[in-house]
């Protein structure tokens, strides 16, 4: 099973109705780029070289651009489902013939919504029962007592003939903190209710497309 690596955290925002709580936030040990993610999937039983597979990437993601800017939506089979979603202005257009685009409009955002089915339900309720969650502070502590793992005393002695002699050893204790916190503000992280989400979900054939 994948392991989701947490570490608990105090909502600090005293603006919150959450402000003093204690939330769980992911930790991510590093971001894969298109380069890694190309060598990881050649190195999984693929055929093909990491240069072919980061060939194929590259033009994924070029024409995924491409066909979102021809206003269509391009689902990934087991993935989900990649769309537009358009942010107006707060202040719309008074009558429907004043409505202008460079005047009215804030923003065109790239939106994903994860597979759904039955087959391939990767949805956020689904997701999360195919993940073990391990706390990053439990890593850290046992780190902490591998290198704390006690003094040791030693003595060795050898008598025989005219030599004689004794050796000490005693060692030292190490204690670390392991790891650098990365904090900020992800769109859609729960992190005592005050995550402004994405589309949380929805179906983007519903609804209207303007962000809230």
């Amino acid at each position: 099973m994948a392991k989701i690596l947490y570490e608990v955290k105090k909502n600090q925002n005293s603006h919150s109705a959450a402000f003093g709580k204690w939330y769980a936030q992911i930790k991510n040990l590093e971001t894969l780029n298109t380069r890694k993610l190309a060598n990881h999937i050649s190195e999984h039983g693929s055929i093909y070289t990491p240069d072919v597979v980061y060939g194929v990437l590259e033009k994924f993601r070029s024409c995924l651009v491409e066909m979102l800017l021809e206003s269509k939506k391009v689902k990934i089979e087991g993935l989900g489902t990649f769309y537009c979603t358009l942010e107006n202005q707060k202040n719309g257009a008074l009558k429907k013939e004043d409505f202008n685009v460079n005047k009215h409009l804030k923003a065109l955002h790239i939106r994903f919504l994860p597979e759904q089915t039955t087959e391939e339900n990767i949805s956020s309720r689904q997701f999360l029962k195919q993940a073990e969650f391990i706390n990053i502070d439990s890593l850290l502590n046992k780190e902490g007592e591998t290198e704390n793992g006690g003094s040791t005393t030693g003595g060795d002695s050898e008598s025989g003939g005219s030599n004689s002699g004794s050796q000490s050893n005693e060692g030292g204790s190490q204690s670390g903190n392991g790891g650098n916190t990365n904090s900020g503000s992800n769109t859609g992280d729960n992190t005592g209710g005050d995550g402004t989400g994405g589309d949380g979900g929805r179906d983007p054939d519903g609804g209207t497309n303007s962000d809230e």
